[in-house]
């Protein structure tokens, strides 16, 4: 009882960080206050970094994102039991496909492996707690600076976003084998 408690309680943080990031990104235009001040400290900084050379500014600026990321990732979630039920997991992949030929067995033993995938999300998102919010002011200071810089397109045709998504997964998956987080 306790386990679905603490399940209940982690989805209602983070709806409650979603419904504020929502806010946020929706009302951006309608929050001066929100948006000045997310202009005022990255303008100087990661706009800086833009305005000098625009495909290695972005390239900088992913690779920190993507190192905090990481470390965020790394220190706030309970590493041993990550690669614990990760492990288990596996084993228990390699035992149902054994059982391909038995579907009755296959989802018994799913059914038996839910409460631990529902673990692995629980921890490996903590996280997010502390990125979501940050992460959608950036996203939409973003689009205001890149908006204002008539949508440029790095090597000719990835618009920001895509830019971003591609070479965020590379250096995150880089540096999480550097840092080992599981």
């Amino acid at each position: 009882m306790e386990k679905s408690g603490s399940m209940h309680k982690f989805f209602f943080v983070m709806s409650i960080l979603m419904v504020i990031s929502l806010v946020i990104a929706f009302m951006w235009d309608s929050l001066p206050v929100v948006k000045d001040s997310v202009h005022s400290v990255l303008n100087p900084t990661a706009g800086r970094l833009l305005d000098w050379n625009l495909t290695w500014g972005m390239f900088i600026i992913i690779f920190l994102i993507a190192v905090i990321t990481t470390f965020i990732q790394k220190y706030s979630t309970d590493q041993e039991t990550l690669r614990q039920l990760k492990k288990e997991q596996k084993e228990m992949q390699v035992e149902m496909k054994k059982f391909k030929d038995n579907p009755a067995k296959v989802m018994e033993m799913q059914k038996a492996a839910l409460p631990a995938s529902m673990k692995i999300m629980e921890l490996s998102m903590r996280s997010a707690f502390y990125t979501i919010i940050p992460f959608i002011l950036l996203f939409r200071w973003f689009m205001d600076y890149f908006t204002d810089a008539g949508n440029p397109h790095f090597f000719g045709f990835f618009s920001w976003f895509w830019f971003y998504l591609i070479f965020v997964i590379i250096f995150s998956s880089i540096l999480r084998k550097v840092f080992n987080v599981a």
